[in-house]
């Protein structure tokens, strides 16, 4: 037999074509599908499917309940201390998300230039991604409570010597700060990524036209890396609705209410008896969120391809 002869292999069992030339799933690999499916669907959308349910109740978390229809979306949407909760968490989710974008787009600039030691500095500005952030929180509440306070005190600066976090005009600038110091890293990894996959061509022929840094960066850089704005600001808003946890380490929501997010109201209502009342707020904060997503993928329709 020639060596030249070539031998049919048969295609995978899991891409075989059928009677009519249609690709034809084996049943085993449902069957390895099924662990991961029942999980989600007890973990995500039964709760969340229970969870409405009881937000037309009066129910306390246990115990007996009756219907109460719409009672508790009714008295939520003229809850001072809900609308409060939401006030916050979208000025506070809107500031953050510019903040963290526009620090981690420069870093990723000058991390991405000819600089020397560029591979080990990356490796440093990611290392507050990898830090739980309720630990991070109680480090930066004693470096507010007691260093920053005996700094101003020792260099007589007034607006210092007390604690951002006791101030309810200023304890937003104290989380703002936290959450943008955890939140860089992983916005800086995708402007990173973006920045390296444009062609270096690019910048050679505009440098050969004369064209500035700035130029290069306003005219070049600029519009290949608006894929990655829409990503990172998309996820950051998300993250950044969500927050908990630093909120917890740093002000508890306090001082009074005045730093409470939609999430820990939601949470302190549930451990205060609050049960259907506070899923009927979770309810009204999901249907938000899904309301800004498709309004952000709206907006940003074909501004987004990378």
């Amino acid at each position: 037999m020639s060596l030249l002869t070539t031998t049919a292999v048969p295609a995978p069992a899991a891409a075989r074509p059928g009677p009519r030339g249609a690709r034809r799933t084996e049943p085993i690999y449902y069957l390895f599908l099924l662990p991961s499916l029942v999980l989600f669907t007890l973990a995500i959308p039964v709760p969340a499917i229970v969870g409405i349910f009881f937000s037309f109740t009066n129910s306390v978390g246990i115990g007996d309940w009756d219907f109460v229809g719409l009672t508790n979306y009714a008295v939520a949407f003229t809850d001072p201390a809900i609308l409060r909760s939401y006030l916050f968490t979208f000025g506070f989710s809107l500031v953050t998300v510019v903040l963290v974008n526009v620090v981690a787009f420069l870093l990723a600039v000058g991390l991405t230039s000819r600089i020397r030691l560029k591979v080990g500095l990356r490796a440093v500005f990611v290392i507050p991604m990898v830090v739980s952030g309720i630990i991070i929180a109680y480090v930066f509440n004693f470096l507010f409570s007691n260093s920053l306070p005996a700094a101003g005190q020792a260099v007589g600066i007034p607006f210092l010597e007390t604690s951002l976090l006791a101030n309810p005009d200023l304890a937003w600038l104290a989380i703002v700060v936290v959450t943008a110091w955890q939140a860089v890293p992983g916005t800086l990894l995708i402007y990173i990524a973006g920045l390296l996959a444009i062609p270096g061509d690019v910048y050679e022929a505009a440098e050969i036209d004369g064209a500035t840094r700035s130029q290069r960066l306003a005219r070049i850089t600029l519009p290949l890396m608006a894929g990655y704005v829409v990503i990172n600001v998309i996820l950051g808003f998300k993250n950044f609705l969500n927050a908990y946890d630093i909120i917890v380490g740093l002000t508890n929501g306090g001082p009074g209410t005045a730093t409470r997010s939609i999430a820990m109201t939601i949470i302190t209502g549930f451990n205060g008896g609050d049960y259907a009342y506070q899923m009927a707020n979770a309810t009204i904060f999901f249907v938000v969120t899904v309301l800004i997503a498709f309004l952000q993928i709206s907006v940003t329709r074909g501004r987004n391809s990378l």
